[in-house]
């Protein structure tokens, strides 16, 4: 075992690598835009060109990797990545950087995509769990690491643009030195969003909301707690709190929605994060123990949620049509993605830092209602051992598609939920 994870310890580095830098970019690019006094709903639109480009990057990178192979379009995506944190701290201009972030969005898509697919041919059916465990935790404890790099520079200079710039660099020296075999060409799948919704409209649904909530937090979260008065160490500590919440449950989430109807999970987790949102609304928590004990709990519906989404999705899909589930559900979360910081952007301008989480109450109130609207229309009992086994994604990394091509089916495809 010990030589088969050394086969793969060049990519998972790489990978690790490339997650600290876009852990500390996360939290770097936003703080600086608010010290720069730009309102919250500009900082909404780089967050929002940055899905947009990241949905494309699906969409279009799939095709670059099939002329020139999954090496070297990496090689190129993390130049392009080095080279959009360098153009941040050259140029600092609204416009310029929702330039920049798309260059960024549309080249980690194609990072992720191309180390997922890796590590796909690099596994079996006996070791894919094990493997993807450890993808999440090396992703996971890259982005934390990252985001604590943020207390040892000033974000008002270009030092820590630099550095994230030279991690990103530097993720390409593992896998471009390694002589693992890269991975067959990507084969060619289909996307119909029309036929996804008719068999599973609550994950569809599902999957927008959560979108909605992760651009939020993604671009604004930062804002939120410079805007409370946390100092850099703090607004790094609050988001790895909601990150680490997110990690311990997901899994009791997941399990429970392995052993119920998944949808009456889906209202359980509305109703926590309304709750949890409101909470954050009413007590408006400032610097002290009390705002990471309250993102920590909020972390624990923020992240899981996607995941549900996707595991109900699949329930209903054969396993031909895993990759294109997969895929049609990124592409709804990417248009989710778009439109988070926009609203809660524009909430925090009229409200204040509170806007966030008033965004987050709404959206948990439609994800939860939708779910249990669903259920009501549509009542169906699934058989526990008929049921996909419950898989935790990352919203910053979901299974990309391997290659997208719209195909309308026919519109008699009967709903599943």
């Amino acid at each position: 075992m010990a030589g088969y994870l050394l086969s793969i310890a060049a990519l998972l580095f790489s990978t690790f690598l490339m997650l600290v830098a876009g852990g500390l970019a996360g939290i770097l690019i936003p703080l600086r835009a608010g010290l720069e006094g730009w309102t919250p709903t500009t900082i909404g639109w780089i967050g929002t060109t940055y899905a947009l480009a990241f949905t494309a990057g699906c969409l279009i990178i799939p095709r670059l990797v099939r002329r020139v192979g999954h090496v070297r379009v990496f090689s190129v995506l993390l130049t392009l990545l080095s080279m959009s944190l360098l153009l941040h701290s050259l140029v600092t201009q609204p416009v310029a950087w929702m330039m920049f972030r798309a260059i960024a969005g549309f080249s980690l898509a194609g990072g992720y995509m191309i180390v997922e697919s890796w590590l796909n041919e690099r596994v079996t059916n006996d070791t894919r769990g094990m493997v993807f465990s450890i993808y999440m935790i090396v992703s996971m404890v890259g982005l934390l690491i990252g985001q604590y790099i943020l207390p040892f520079g000033n974000p008002a200079t270009q030092t820590l643009f630099i550095i994230c710039a030279l991690i990103y660099a530097s993720a390409l020296i593992p896998t471009a030195l390694s002589n693992a075999q890269s991975p067959k060409p990507l084969t060619q799948v289909s996307l119909d969003l029309k036929g996804l919704y008719r068999r599973s409209p609550a994950a569809v649904v599902g999957s927008l909301i959560a979108g909605i909530i992760a651009g939020s937090w993604n671009f604004l979260a930062a804002i939120y707690g410079e805007q409370i008065g946390l100092s850099t160490l703090g607004i790094a500590t609050m988001l790895a709190a909601a990150m680490i919440g997110g990690a311990i449950f997901q899994y009791p989430l997941g399990r429970a929605s392995d052993l119920v109807d998944r949808r009456y999970v889906m209202v359980v987790a509305g109703i926590i994060g309304l709750v949890l949102s409101l909470a954050m609304v009413v007590i408006y928590p400032g610097p002290g123990w009390t705002i990471y004990l309250l993102m920590f709990l909020f972390g624990s519906v923020l992240y899981p949620i996607y995941s549900l989404n996707v595991a109900h999705a699949n329930d209903s899909a054969d396993a031909s049509e895993f990759v294109e589930v997969s895929s049609g559900l990124l592409i709804v979360y990417g248009i989710g993605s778009m439109t988070g910081p926009q609203v809660a952007g524009r909430l925090m301008d009229a409200v204040g830092p509170s806007g966030l989480f008033i965004t987050m109450a709404v959206c948990y109130i439609a994800y939860g209602a939708h779910a249990l609207w669903r259920i009501q229309r549509r009542s169906i009992s699934i058989v526990v051992d008929q049921k996909t086994e419950f898989q935790f994604h990352s919203p910053e990394k979901q299974h990309t598609p391997e290659t997208l091509q719209f195909d309308p089916r026919s519109d008699t495809t009967p709903a599943q939920d």
